[in-house]
């Protein structure tokens, strides 16, 4: 049903978890890979390795998304290399939880300019390429945490909810040019950062999901395949919850 061959995707933070889920599903579907990473240079290698492996162009990038002009100069490299860009992912992001008593600034700010930062940055790099050509999906990975916000996470928080804001308005700037701008808001997600979670706040979680599961990295990557291909070509601005009722 979906197809996207012959298109070309950036992914951020996509050598492991939720962007390489959606980097392989991409791929399995034709697309061309240039996903983002920053530090994590074995997993990289590893995931350019599995992409490849799928027929497609791939190539990984080292880039600190947080970094304005490192954000712009990748882009300018990514375009040169695959020619045109059709697809934008803005998945990259860190935690640094605690409550906000003991919340240093440094990891307020940290999030905030990974996360948000970080997808405004990736997002003003595209912008005039996607004017140009007077198409492009961009998708931004948010959270139900910026919907309905949890205690100890107020910077992620503060930064997914950011994230909805940022894609509304960015929608409605670059609608007249046939670009639509959305948010996926996963819920609770197994990967990495939930395999960590203490017993209790684990049964918790999963207590008030009404699907009585934690989701997939491939349920995110699903719905990320529908809002890049052209049978979504009408959804704009929108915020896609992802998360099994948890925040019905």
């Amino acid at each position: 049903m979906f197809e996207l061959t012959g298109k070309t995707a950036i992914i951020t933070g996509a050598s492991r978890g939720i962007g390489k889920a959606i980097a392989l599903k991409y791929a399995d579907l034709g697309a061309n890979i240039a996903f983002l990473h920053f530090g994590d240079g074995e997993n990289a290698v590893q995931t350019e390795k599995e992409l490849a492996e799928k027929g497609v162009k791939v190539k990984a990038y080292e880039c600190n998304v947080a970094d304005a002009e490192a954000s712009a100069k990748v882009v300018e490299e990514i375009i040169a290399e695959f020619g045109e860009v059709h697809i934008l992912v803005n998945n990259a992001g860190i935690v640094r939880d605690t409550l906000i008593l003991s919340m240093k600034e440094a990891d307020f700010d940290a999030v905030i300019n990974v996360n948000l930062k970080g997808t405004f940055n990736m997002t003003k790099a595209i912008y005039k390429h996607f004017m140009k050509k007077r198409r492009g999906r961009i998708i931004n990975i948010s959270s139900i945490i910026g919907i309905t916000g949890n205690a100890g996470q107020a910077n992620y928080a503060s930064a997914k909810a950011g994230i909805i804001g940022l894609t509304k308005s960015v929608a409605k700037e670059l609608g007249s040019r046939n670009v639509t701008a959305n948010a996926i808001a996963p819920g609770f997600i197994k990967t990495d950062m939930t395999d960590g979670m203490p017993e209790k706040a684990r049964e918790a979680a999963l207590a008030a999901i009404p699907l009585k599961r934690m989701g997939t990295v491939e349920d995110i990557a699903n719905t990320a395949v529908f809002l890049a291909s052209d049978e979504a070509s009408y959804i704009t601005g929108e915020i896609i919850k992802v998360d099994g009722g948890m925040a019905i």
